[in-house]
């Protein structure tokens, strides 16, 4: 069995942002909370001790910088994350003076999953984020504990939706995984675009990085799926 790298509370007013991001942190093995207010977000954090907080500066009812700081005086170790629209350099350095890390919107979900995992792995010392084993196909190898990917053993740099996409290919071995379940699983599409090639595009950004690196790993069952090699 394996443990979640850690747990979320999002706090964010915006049901559709929020719901997105709650979204693709589960997919990436994060526990979620989700508040709309200071004051469910108090509620929130005392119900379960969350590692990392994300935050709308904007909320109904307060502002997150002044709820960030009410969560840390009763939690020194929590991480704060701040989201918002106003990218203003006095805004940033504001935030920052008592956050970890700043995001401005509209934002790439790819991003703040990888900034939070980053922020994580700063915040928290190393004993107490858990290992997992690595995920290994040929000579591929994936650290599920830090994202990190390798190939012939060197490392791999990928976005985190092509680890997504590489991972969800490893897991299935040697089988050859149609279209449809790498949108639903990788993206979350629950009906297929019919014009849709995120997954084609992704295919050929997976190419170009591993291939560098030894003979073609990725596999094509035209009008099928892909598969590893």
């Amino acid at each position: 069995m394996t443990t979640a790298p850690g747990t979320v509370l999002v706090v964010e007013d915006e049901p559709s942002i929020a719901d997105v991001l709650a979204i693709a942190l589960r997919y990436h093995g994060f526990e979620v909370m989700i508040a709309g207010t200071v004051r469910e977000a108090l509620a929130a954090a005392g119900r379960t001790r969350p590692d990392v907080a994300l935050l709308d500066v904007m909320l109904p009812d307060g502002d997150g910088r002044a709820l960030g700081r009410e969560l840390r005086a009763g939690r020194p170790d929590l991480a704060l994350v701040f989201l918002t629209a106003r990218d203003s350099p006095a805004e940033i350095v504001g935030a920052l003076g008592f956050g970890d890390d700043y995001i401005t919107k509209p934002f790439n979900i790819d991003e703040v999953v990888a900034r939070i995992g980053a922020v994580l792995r700063r915040t928290r010392p190393a004993d107490v984020i858990p290992q997992r084993p690595p995920l290994r196909y040929g000579d591929l190898e994936l650290d599920e504990t830090t994202y990190s990917v390798r190939r012939a053993g060197r490392t791999v740099e990928l976005t985190p939706t092509e680890y997504a996409l590489l991972r969800f290919l490893v897991r299935n071995g040697g089988r050859i995984v149609p279209k449809e379940q790498l949108l639903r699983h990788v993206w979350q599409y629950e009906h297929t675009p019919p014009e849709s090639t995120v997954v084609e595009t992704y295919i050929s950004y997976l190419r170009r990085k591993l291939d560098t690196l030894g003979p073609p790993v990725i596999t094509t069952r035209r009008g099928v799926g892909y598969g590893l090699a």
